[in-house]
């Protein structure tokens, strides 16, 4: 999946125009990049379109921070300037469209770092 393509999918599914949701993915990748260890984060820029590894790049750091998923929605929504009930749809359905566009494998590793909040919150999503 190329990253038009990952964009015009979350678009399609959270009713945001495709700027938004191009800002609301790279601002939601960025963001659970600083739950994932440097390795992870690596494995993660391997299986992404540039523009989408870009922004695992830019929230990468050495130290992993731990925050939840409604943590990781204010800060989207922060980001992004949408209001928390849209990031919060935006942040599942990014994961949900993430779920589709790598392996299985590296999905199972992305979520075991973000922990089960993450997991439950994908399993909404649909």
């Amino acid at each position: 999946m190329d990253e038009q393509e990952f964009v015009r999918t979350v678009a399609e599914r959270t009713g945001l125009s495709r700027q938004e949701a191009g800002d609301l993915t790279r601002a939601t990748l960025e963001t659970l990049a600083h739950r994932l260890s440097p390795g992870e984060a690596r494995d993660l820029i391997i299986e992404l379109p540039e523009g989408l590894a870009e922004a695992v790049r830019r929230g990468t750091t050495d130290r992993i921070e731990r925050f939840g998923h409604r943590d990781s929605v204010r800060r989207v929504a922060e980001r992004t300037m949408l209001k928390e009930e849209e990031a919060d749809r935006g942040v599942r359905t990014v994961l949900a469209v993430l779920r589709e566009a790598i392996s299985e494998k590296e999905f199972n590793d992305l979520l075991s770092q973000l922990g089960s909040d993450f997991s439950q919150a994908i399993e909404s999503a649909g």
